[in-house]
């Protein structure tokens, strides 16, 4: 009996030897594998701001139903419930709207410009001055001492995310330096050095409670937080918010708490924290450093 050929099958893969090929075809399908995350991302936005916000209003709005019903003579245990349940339909609320903000961070056209920073910042210090001014419970109620540096270089950023970051960094600092025992006084520094291969590095210190060095690593996550909630408000979002702006400038994000973040803090208030971010410097700009 003859032997049967065997069936020839074509092969996509490119002849060994041609590397040209094979790295456009690895650029076509990391191509796809973004459309496809890009269009997921989108249908998961699709739900967050619809079908989680939808729910969010029924809850919210029978709570208020029930409590119409039951009246002014309602058993205080179950009014404290429902204060409860609506308590948490509003935390959730600003979790939705935080990995919303997240999300679109990812996806926003950057609007890169020359940016001069010390105007920005001084909005910023004085939007927030008023605030804690005002008894904001976002930013400690308090005298605050400002130390910035007079001079900044000229940064190749988004201005509008840039002046996102600083309020983030700056609020946080504030909220961390609330008067307490031997800490009457909120120090925050704001400034500036330059890093080899032309690298600008910005920072904003503070001499507050501090964090543990070991959570490090949780700082930047996604409601990720160090302090629990009945001592500091907020949902652990703002540093990740922060990281995603850096990063989309090309930049990186760190922090430390040294023991003590300026000199005229006492040693029984000792702590503090250094937020310190890159961010790109006009062509122009030349730092001393080789």
């Amino acid at each position: 009996m003859p032997a049967t050929a065997l069936p020839v099958t074509a092969h996509t893969a490119p002849a060994l030897g041609d590397p040209l090929q094979a790295a456009l075809q690895e650029n076509a399908l990391l191509k796809r594998q973004l459309a496809q995350a890009t269009d997921e991302l989108e249908s998961f936005t699709y739900s967050v701001s619809h079908d989680l916000r939808a729910s969010l209003r029924h809850i919210s709005a029978f709570v208020e139903i029930v409590n119409e019903d039951l009246g002014p003579t309602a058993d205080a245990g179950i009014s404290r419930h429902l204060a409860t349940i609506t308590g948490a339909a509003r935390h959730m609320a600003l979790m939705i709207d935080a990995l919303m903000a997240l999300s679109q961070l990812g996806r926003v056209e950057l609007n890169l410009s020359c940016v001069e920073v010390r105007p920005l910042i001084d909005e910023v210090c004085a939007a927030l001055q008023c605030e804690s001014q005002a008894g904001s419970d976002r930013v400690q109620a308090g005298p605050i001492q400002w130390h910035i540096a007079d001079a900044f270089p000229l940064l190749h950023a988004d201005p509008v995310l840039l002046r996102q970051l600083l309020r983030h960094l700056v609020s946080n600092a504030l909220k961390f330096t609330r008067p307490s025992a031997g800490r009457p006084l909120a120090q925050v520094e704001i400034g500036w050095r330059w890093l080899p291969d032309q690298q600008c590095e910005l920072f904003v210190k503070d001499n507050g409670i501090g964090f543990n060095p070991k959570f490090v690593g949780k700082l930047f996550g996604v409601f990720q937080r160090l302090h629990s909630a009945s001592e500091f408000e907020g949902i652990g979002m703002g540093l990740a918010l922060s990281r995603r702006i850096v990063e989309r400038h090309g930049g990186s994000i760190a922090a430390s708490s040294p023991a003590s973040s300026f000199a005229d803090v006492p040693a029984s208030a000792a702590g503090g924290s250094e937020l310190r971010f890159t961010l790109p410097v006009e062509a122009a700009e030349k730092s001393p450093i080789s």
